[in-house]
């Protein structure tokens, strides 16, 4: 059974910081791209981080220099790092794991972030 597990959101002042962790089990973490993904009320599903199995990133615009996304191939986990915080950061963010036709969500994690 495939589960992605997402933990570490919450409610943040701006400025602030979070780390938000997906643990992964089911699969060949190692062979899978791991993608974070936002999706703000009324506002459709955008990429924010990007992993690929070979270790390349990259970001949303929005988010780069602020956050960072890794992964730690022991604890099949993907991190990620979310500093300088600002409320239009507030969503529920999703953990991806994609391979070829093999493609996997968790259930989101709520991130609020107060002006």
């Amino acid at each position: 059974q495939v589960q992605l597990v997402e933990s570490g959101g919450g409610l943040v002042q701006a400025g602030g910081s979070l780390r938000l962790s997906c643990a992964v089990s089911g699969i060949g973490f190692s062979t899978f791209h791991m993608t974070w993904d936002r999706q703000a009320p009324g506002k459709q599903r955008e990429l924010v981080a990007r992993m690929t199995s070979g270790g390349f990133t990259d970001y949303a615009d929005s988010v780069k220099g602020r956050f960072t996304i890794s992964r730690d191939f022991t604890k099949n986990t993907v991190y990620l790092q979310m500093n300088s915080l600002k409320p239009e950061d507030t969503a529920v963010y999703y953990c991806n794991a994609a391979s070829g036709p093999r493609d996997y969500w968790g259930q989101g994690t709520q991130v609020t972030v107060s002006s």
